[in-house]
């Protein structure tokens, strides 16, 4: 089983796969929200940028789109980090 990390914990520039989404800790906007934009199993994910005050919001790439996350949307998403290719 690999490791899982939440979203906001993704390392920049890392490459991942969504494992899961906790659907519950997210308010019913934010879920349809996540939905309607594609976060669901097995879609891959990157960390573009995060804001340099701690509780700002992340950049991330989800298929070719960039999106903005809170930082308590993105701690409701576990990530499987992909390994580099060799």
């Amino acid at each position: 089983m690999q490791n899982r990390v939440s979203l906001e914990k993704l390392a920049l520039g890392q490459n991942a796969t969504v494992a899961a989404v906790d659907w519950a800790r997210l308010a019913p906007p934010e879920a349809r929200r996540l939905r309607e934009l594609g976060f669901d199993e097995g879609v891959g994910v990157e960390v573009l940028h995060r804001a340099r005050l701690g509780g700002g919001p992340i950049a991330c790439r989800i298929g070719r789109m960039t999106v903005a996350l809170r930082r308590a949307v993105a701690g409701a998403i576990q990530v499987s980090p992909l390994l580099p290719a060799e």
